[in-house]
């Protein structure tokens, strides 16, 4: 049995990203590519839509904090949605602010040109994850470590 190209796996946010996302900028609509006819044509931008899922795209542009090399530490995200997702952080940079994805998936493609390609993925989430969530997981973390200095 064949995995078709193009297949979408959902994947934990912890497990893509152990050391976070940091979104850069706003969350903005997909649109289409307009050419110079239609732009002067006055044809309206129209907002791409997911072939799978039907919902409307929106972009982020995010960062790896835990991606060494930088060419591939900054890329966008895509986020399906019917209305525009909004961050549930607050900005700790003017432009910056820590994030936590929900619905994530991860599409495997090749990345680079010629001899220097490498395999990447697409990421596409459905939302931004509640600042709750993120709370109780740093609740969690400093809990773990207290049973194991007690271990000790």
């Amino acid at each position: 049995m064949a995995i078709e190209r193009g297949f979408r796996f959902g994947i934990n946010f912890d497990d893509a990203f152990p050391r976070g996302l940091v979104m850069v900028g706003d969350v903005a609509p997909d649109n289409e590519f307009q050419s110079r006819e239609d732009r002067a044509a006055n044809r309206p931008v129209r907002q791409r839509v997911d072939e799978v899922t039907g919902k409307r795209q929106w972009k982020a542009t995010v960062t790896d904090l835990g991606e060494e090399k930088a060419k591939r530490a900054s890329f966008e995200i895509t986020f399906l949605a019917e209305v525009q997702p909004v961050p549930t952080t607050s900005e700790v940079l003017p432009g910056m602010r820590p994030i936590e994805l929900e619905g994530l998936t991860a599409e495997p493609r090749v990345g680079g040109q010629g001899e220097f390609k490498y395999q990447t993925y697409v990421f596409r989430a459905t939302g931004f994850k509640a600042v709750a969530a993120s709370a109780g997981k740093s609740a969690r973390s400093s809990a773990a470590s207290d049973d194991t200095s007690k271990a000790a």
